[in-house]
């Protein structure tokens, strides 16, 4: 699709601060979004064939329409922040510092040629070198201001902006998601997230719970413990779902001194605990998860203690398969709401012919195949309807 090009733009100046560093110089600046999104462009990698010869261009990654749809949501909660900077690269045509004022001033029309001058669209003037996600995420935006703190680097070259994006994307350390779940523990208020974390931590530290010391606080082994077998991350994010749809929505509206919305019979078949939540009936809530995982450890002693290599019932292929039929486990047994025992779990459990020795990697292979067949096994051979 061809672009109609625009009109000569001058975006009125805007303050910036300039860098001195081994790559060169460079500005810092803080953007409104609806200014960054009209100026910039991200250069996506692809392969384009060329004289059967594949020529790759571009440093961008694809977008990913999940992260970009999980950002739309996060930038309107009452603290979105994007804390670290976008990268651009804008060509010294389009781009003018003032030393004297410290402003950048940025242009869509190119110096004249000996033919004529020559505009280009406003969004050609940044490319974008890191933050694709994040401005595209702000896409649509219509919230308060949103200003965003961005790198300018002006003038830099094709491999310059390839190092750059390696260097940011491939030298950082990930934040491990346990220790994510773990700092919901200082919010102040109430969210899934923070549930989620202190039934983890209840049920981590009681020493008559099916998970006493199984946990991963941080998501690595813990000093001085060594039955350690599931991450936080790994227990929580097979329990959340039975809270909520969206956590962050949830959490940016208890943030605000609301209450979520309840959910009606039919969400409650998908989210059975969470009127429970809203009702603030935490307790009952472990009681139900201890209930169900302490009925698979009566029924299955052997594997579930069992710490040795190739055994999967108490780690994450084992837990994720279990924690997938804890819902229609329970809905066969009781309406939402109301908290089954171990025995009356146990009688389900009961009907299954895997014996402990069977919970192995041989038998249930590693990687979601292998939950996924624990799952359809506890739902074949207890006849429960799993819809």
């Amino acid at each position: 699709m061809t672009i109609p090009r625009e009109d000569p733009i001058t975006l009125e100046p805007f303050p910036c601060i300039e860098v001195n560093q081994p790559i060169g110089n460079f500005y810092i600046a803080s953007i409104p979004s609806d200014i960054l999104l009209r100026i910039s462009h991200a250069d996506i990698r692809r392969i384009e064939k060329e004289r059967d010869v594949e020529t790759y261009l571009g440093i961008q990654r694809p977008l990913s329409q999940k992260r970009v749809k999980d950002l739309q949501i996060y930038v309107k909660t009452s603290d979105a922040c994007f804390p670290t900077s976008v990268i651009l690269a804008i060509s010294g045509t389009c781009a003018e510092y003032d030393e004297r004022t410290r402003t950048m001033e940025l242009r869509n029309n190119m110096p004249e040629t000996e033919d004529d001058g020559e505009q280009i669209n406003l969004i050609q003037i940044a490319q974008v070198i890191d933050g694709q996600h994040r401005i595209e995420g702000l896409r649509n935006y219509k919230g308060p201001p949103f200003e965003v703190n961005v790198s300018i680097f002006v003038d830099i070259d094709i491999p310059q902006q390839a190092y750059l994006f390696s260097t940011v994307n491939l030298a950082q350390t990930k934040v491990n998601k346990s220790l994510v779940y773990d700092l919901f523990d200082l919010e102040k208020s109430r969210s899934p997230q923070k549930l989620c974390h202190n039934i983890a931590v209840a049920l981590d530290s009681d020493d008559s719970s099916p998970f006493y010391k199984r946990i991963k606080r941080l998501g690595s082994a813990t000093k001085g413990r060594f039955g350690e077998t599931l991450t936080q991350a790994t227990f929580i994010q097979g329990i959340i779902g039975y809270l909520t749809k969206n956590e962050t929505v949830d959490r940016d509206i208890y943030m605000k001194g609301k209450i979520p919305e309840k959910a009606g019979a039919d969400e409650l078949t998908k989210m059975p605990f969470r009127n429970m939540m809203l009702e603030d009936r935490d307790m009952e809530i472990i009681d139900i998860i201890w209930n169900y995982f302490d009925a698979a450890k009566g029924r299955w002693p052997t594997a579930w203690d069992s710490l040795g290599r190739g055994n999967i019932l108490n780690k994450t292929n084992g837990y994720n398969g279990l924690v997938r039929f804890l819902r229609p486990a329970y809905l066969h047994l009781t309406s939402p709401g109301q908290v089954p025992t171990t025995d009356e779990f146990k009688a389900l459990f009961d009907k299954v012919r895997l014996k402990d020795s069977d919970f192995t990697v041989e038998v249930f292979k590693p990687g979601t195949s292998g939950s996924s067949e624990l799952y359809r096994a506890l739902i074949n051979e207890t006849g429960i309807d799993s819809s």
